[in-house]
């Protein structure tokens, strides 16, 4: 059964390119344009390329490859955007720190009911009701906070 799905897709596939046939375009006396599989009798006709064209670059290539007008007008204003750009990556990299300890602390809040707290150099446990609210707290931060 496999074998002859396989075999029957591959004779599918190949007879797209088989069954393409030549497209030729004409105009007629009265001006109107014309499309056909056979070309007309007694009339110039051109063929046409019915073939896909090639598939466009990716944007982000083209962005990447072309430097834009301004990082080559001024220097000054390129050095600039480039700090700015590392202190947005570093203020990412601290939020998508702190996203994940307050999740790893969520998910402690909610799988462990006898959690343990230090004040003070005291130990004590958490109350349901402290627990919850820090679970709140928790979910509201993530919430305002990660994405």
């Amino acid at each position: 059964m496999r074998r002859m799905i396989i075999t029957s897709s591959l004779l599918l596939a190949m007879s797209a390119t088989a069954m393409a046939s030549q497209v030729y375009k004409w105009v007629d006396a009265q001006g109107v344009t014309h499309f056909s599989a056979q070309p007309p009798q007694g009339q110039e006709s051109t063929s046409v390329n019915t073939a896909a064209p090639p598939p466009k670059p990716d944007v982000v290539e083209e962005k990447k490859a072309a430097p834009t007008f301004e990082s080559i007008a001024d220097p000054e204003q390129a050095a600039i955007d480039a700090k700015v750009k590392q202190e947005v990556a570093a203020k990412e990299k601290e939020r998508k720190k702190y996203c994940e300890d307050v999740r790893s602390n969520l998910s402690q809040l909610e799988n462990n009911p006898r959690l343990r707290i230090e004040i003070d150099g005291e130990t004590r446990r958490l109350s349901e009701v402290e627990r919850q609210k820090r679970i709140a707290e928790a979910q509201k931060s993530i919430a305002e906070n990660c994405k």
